[in-house]
Order: C-alpha cells, then sequence, then structure tokens
C-alpha cells in the first residue's frame, strides 16, 4: 500500500482546453493524455459545454461537490449525475450541463480492451471489512479520516483529500473511519487475455 498525498498530484490543463485536471494517478506513470492505459483525475466544471473526446478510453464520472451535472451522451440521452457514478464511452460526443452551479468531478479512465474499472462510493460512519478482487486498487477519501488495515501490513491513515494505492488483490481490508468518511473505491481490473 502506498498513500499519495494531494500535494503530489499532478495539474494539467484539460485536453480540450476548457479547465484544469488534477491528475491523482495514471498508468503507465508518465503517460500523456494520448499515451496512458487507466488515470484517476479531479476536475472543477464551472460552465456547460463538451467533453474532451478520449478515443478508446471508457470513464466513469462521479460528483464530488456541488449539485450535479446533466451529461448528454450522443446515442443514449441525458443522464444526471449526483451521488452515484456513471459509467460511459469517453469516445462518444458528451456535454454537459450543471444543475445549479459549479461541480468538482472525479473521473476514472480506462483503455478499452485492456482495462475496466468500478467506482464504489461508501459513507463510513462504523468499521466495516471489504474484499477487493481487483490486482490495483485505490481508496479517494473525500472527506474524514479514515484508517485502512490489509493483512501483514501495518495500518494505514488516510485523511481528506489522500488517495491509497493497493496492489497485489484479492484481500480483505478492514475500513476504520476515525470520523464519519466519504471514500470512493476504485478497481482497475485487466481484461481477461491481455
Amino acid at each position: 500500500m502506498r498513500l499519495i498525498r494531494a500535494k503530489d498530484y499532478r495539474r494539467m490543463p484539460w485536453k480540450n482546453g476548457g479547465g484544469e485536471t488534477i491528475e491523482i494517478a495514471v498508468h503507465p506513470r508518465g503517460s500523456d493524455t494520448s499515451s496512458f492505459d487507466w488515470r484517476i483525475s479531479m476536475a472543477r466544471v464551472e460552465e456547460n459545454g463538451p467533453f474532451s473526446i478520449f478515443p478508446g478510453m471508457d470513464r466513469t464520472l462521479a460528483i464530488l461537490d456541488g449539485q450535479g451535472i446533466d451529461l448528454s451522451i450522443e446515442g443514449q440521452g441525458t443522464a444526471r449525475i449526483y451521488s452515484a457514478p456513471l459509467a460511459f464511452a469517453g469516445d462518444v460526443p458528451t456535454s454537459a450541463s450543471l444543475v445549479d452551479g459549479p461541480v468538482t468531478d472525479l473521473n476514472v479512465m480506462t483503455r478499452r480492451g485492456k482495462f475496466q474499472n468500478r467506482v464504489t462510493r461508501l459513507e463510513l460512519s462504523n468499521p466495516r471489512e471489504i474484499v477487493v478482487m481487483s490486482p490495483v486498487a485505490l481508496m479517494y477519501c473525500h472527506r474524514g479520516r479514515i484508517a485502512i488495515e490489509q493483512e501483514f501490513v501495518s495500518p494505514v491513515e488516510v485523511s481528506e483529500g489522500e488517495t491509497l494505492f493497493i496492489e497485489a488483490m484479492p484481500n480483505g481490508l478492514a475500513l476504520q473511519p476515525l470520523s464519519p468518511s466519504t471514500i470512493f473505491l476504485i478497481e482497475i481490473v485487466p481484461v481477461q487475455g491481455t
């Protein structure tokens, strides 16, 4: 397990130039927007407009702060994102309309045919055990503070805005909230045969 602190996140302009992305993690390390296999990032969306197109990518979007957005996805209609993450193709023309003011989103992208992603929002006020079945997982602590324990590994405390990078699953994780916490579990799953 490796803790990624907020000061270590990388800032860069959006691919379409309309804003700024805060990159939490990318694989392979140092990849740019056209060469990564997976990427986890955050962005502040302050006005309505089109999303960047990412050929061959699948995306999952979750709202961290704000009242949500309506996504118009070509061929799928409109979907409102507020609390539950939404998965959609990153290479389909998509535009966003803010529901009531700016939002901050969490964005997970995986290269289609190589990786898939699952994003789960967890509200924790009591200890909980979970089993993660993917070989790579990240836990982004959106609110609060949490201690995470894995068998044979010292506990790691993750504070608001930090991310825990976990490899070599499957394994059980004990989650001990040190205050009421909201975390996002991001599982990166290789596609069989790749």
